[in-house]
């Protein structure tokens, strides 16, 4: 089992984001994913500036898309970090936010087919490949080349596949080294993990690495840890299929009203719709011992990798060392 930590460079700045990954690593965390969203920082300079700051932690965007980014920018941007880090990136690359991409004019038309060329094509622009037109329907590269940057050589940069659906499960298996899932419940790893492994099989890939995305909210304070995850559970129930909210037994009528008092802005009704079932169906929120047994579950799930990602808890250091010292 590895462990990561997700940050949101929206509602921390670069400085503090680059210091709770200090001591994350100083925890035995193993991975820092940072978020990839057009109204934030920037995750590329935000990533540059963890790899100058630390010497053990794996680093990388969670998640890029192939609307917002070419392959061909991906690409340079990961060998790039590589090069800083001293080979410590991974990428994070998923079919893109369904919600957020209509906001910038983009049509998400074919994200399965889309993210699956890019993929492609990043890992020959990484592997030094000149790469010649061959009929793709999105990125036809004719004669691109890496040329101005270092190369990873034999060990290439792993590529996690952000998935969520079955296809993108399916394609997480047969092109990716690893999967990042959006999920803190091993309900939802039942139906995933199959997918991926009957993919891996089909190829005879081996060691493929299975992220847990989680909402984590840790804290001594077992209602202080749980009224962290409040929000984060509901924001997470609303944008749920009927059949999600099905598979975890909750009400569609209270979801439906967590969903409408959350269109108001109208926060006080949402933390009394909230319940426990809204929480542990999408978070792991609570004291260390409840978290521990938490990811135990995973692990037992078949989760090769928990990612702790926000809101992390009532206090973000309070937190790291939390898990550093009761989870990790």
């Amino acid at each position: 089992m590895t462990y990561g930590i997700e940050f949101v460079p929206g509602n921390v700045n670069v400085k503090q984001v680059v210091n709770f990954c200090k001591l994350a690593e100083s925890k035995d965390i193993d991975f820092a994913w940072i978020t990839n969203h057009y109204n934030n920082r920037h995750c590329y300079p935000v990533l540059a500036a963890i790899a100058q700051a630390t010497t053990t932690l794996k680093m990388g965007p969670g998640i890029m898309n192939a609307f917002t980014d070419t392959p061909a920018a991906m690409a340079s941007f990961a060998c790039t970090l590589n090069e800083i880090s001293d080979g410590r990136a991974v990428m994070g690359i998923g079919p893109g936010d369904l919600s957020t991409l209509p906001k910038l004019a983009i049509k998400a038309e074919k994200p399965v087919a889309r993210l699956k060329e890019a993929v492609i094509q990043m890992r020959k622009l990484c592997a030094g490949e000149e790469i010649k037109k061959s009929g793709m329907e999105f990125f036809d590269y004719d004669g691109a080349k890496l040329t101005g940057v270092n190369l990873p050589g034999k060990k290439s940069i792993p590529v996690y596949i952000g998935a969520q659906g079955p296809k993108v499960l399916e394609l997480a298996g047969t092109i990716g080294d690893g999967a990042l899932i959006n999920a803190s419940n091993p309900k939802d790893f039942a139906i995933a993990i199959p997918i991926i492994k009957a993919a891996c099989e089909k190829v005879g890939k081996k060691g493929f690495d299975i992220g847990a995305y989680t909402a984590m909210s840790i804290d001594m304070n077992e209602k202080k840890a749980r009224n962290a995850a409040k929000i984060v559970a509901a924001f997470i129930a609303a944008g749920s299929p009927p059949d999600l909210l099905t598979r975890h037994g909750l009400d569609l009528n209270n979801v439906a009203k967590i969903k409408d008092a959350l269109g108001k802005f109208d926060f006080k009704t949402v933390g009394e719709l909230v319940s426990d079932k809204e929480i542990d169906a999408f978070t792991i929120a609570g004291t260390p011992e409840m978290v521990k047994a938490k990811c135990a579950d995973l692990t037992k799930a078949g989760v090769t990798q928990i990612i702790f990602g926000s809101p992390l808890g009532p206090d973000m250091t309070t937190s790291i060392r939390l898990l550093g010292k009761y989870v990790v």
